[in-house]
């Protein structure tokens, strides 16, 4: 098998070559035929996440160990089972459901993977989708994508699924008729598309780079704002008669997390999902005043994943942009998408 992995972290990824692994008990070994680039993978890449206050969340202090293949959003082709495994067989395709956990602990035991505290993610933990093999642990990780193309139905993985679990958090707000997505990249396109499937209200988009707002407005947004633009959070205030009812956020940058509070209404809520980071100066006396609610949102769960690829194969949600590419071009993508020259998503094709 060959792997486009991290040597050493910001440098260049190299291709390496290995013995195709052979399953063992429940494992699956799966020939990778598509794997979204995705913006987290940058920070994995430079070898660490930016949590504010100049300090920093160490890949190699999380126990990541080099080489490493990146590559969460997979879909592809079972080509082996071992021994313990049922329900599927070798030639059958499907999404791989990447957010896995150590699967003994209480959380796991409760369907909260999300939560295991010694998670064994594909592609953040265990070696990924920049291959041309990957091994997953378990055929429940398997997820049916119907008639969607292969290219595509990788994405629903993290930028599909991110999106939807967000969205569904904002459905707490009472009288919810107005939510605004913050960021237009691959995950915030992704999302506008699922909020025309989940949510019958209205949708505006926020993002910096107008090419971004042209898609999102050509992909079914209500309206679009820049918020570098002058007066743009008093002209969004105004327009929604105070602000909109929910705000999820895309980025999780300080300024777009600013401009997402601060352009919810009294009452409302602001979903965080980006991993941008970095330090957002906030004041805690806003909250009871604005009686808001802030909640983080990491993916989903496998039961909304089920969900989710259930709208999908009932052609319930269209697709986001994208693009593919060969796998040697994985650190050229990286390169693109970390210049933010990337419109939706790109994917590679081993």
């Amino acid at each position: 098998m060959r792997a486009m992995q991290i040597v050493e972290f910001g440098k260049p990824l190299k291709l390496n070559e290995y013995d195709t692994p052979t399953p063992t008990g429940t494992q699956v070994l799966v020939r990778v035929l598509s794997s979204g680039v995705c913006h987290s993978d940058l920070h994995i890449w430079d070898g660490y996440f930016d949590v504010g206050g100049g300090q920093k969340l160490d890949m190699a202090s999380r126990g990541m160990k080099l080489p490493f293949t990146l590559g969460h959003e997979i879909a592809g082709e079972v080509v082996a089972v071992g021994p313990d495994v049922a329900g599927v067989t070798v030639g059958q395709r499907y999404v791989v459901f990447p957010w896995i956990g150590c699967g003994t602990c209480a959380a796991c035991q409760a369907g909260d993977e999300l939560l295991c505290p010694a998670p064994q993610t594909l592609g953040t933990r265990r070696d990924g989708g920049y291959a041309t093999h990957v091994v997953v642990p378990h055929a429940k990780y398997l997820v049916d994508h119907g008639n969607t193309p292969i290219d595509l139905a990788c994405t629903y993985a993290c930028s599909g699924l991110t999106a939807y679990s967000a969205i569904r958090k904002t459905e707490t707000v009472r009288n919810r008729k107005r939510i605004m997505l913050v960021g237009a990249g691959g995950v915030g396109l992704a999302g506008l598309e699922i909020a025309r499937t989940i949510f019958d209200g209205e949708i505006i988009v926020a993002d910096i780079d107008d090419k971004k707002l042209e898609a999102a407005k050509a992909h079914g947004a209500h309206h679009v704002v820049n918020p570098r633009a002058e007066g743009a959070l008093a002209k969004l205030q105004q327009d929604t008669g105070g602000g909109v009812c929910a705000a999820v956020d895309f980025v999780g940058a300080a300024a777009s997390f600013r401009f997402a509070f601060d352009g919810v209404r009294r009452g409302g809520k602001v979903v965080i999902v980006g991993l941008f980071g970095g330090d957002a100066p906030f004041a805690p006396i806003s909250m009871p005043f604005k009686m808001a609610a802030i909640e983080g949102s990491y993916v989903g769960n496998l039961d909304e994943m089920h969900e989710l690829m259930a709208l999908v194969r009932n052609g319930r949600v269209q697709a986001l942009p994208y693009s593919t590419r060969p796998l040697e071009a994985a650190y050229d993508v990286l390169e693109e998408l970390k210049a933010g020259k990337v419109l939706g998503r790109v994917v590679l094709t081993p």
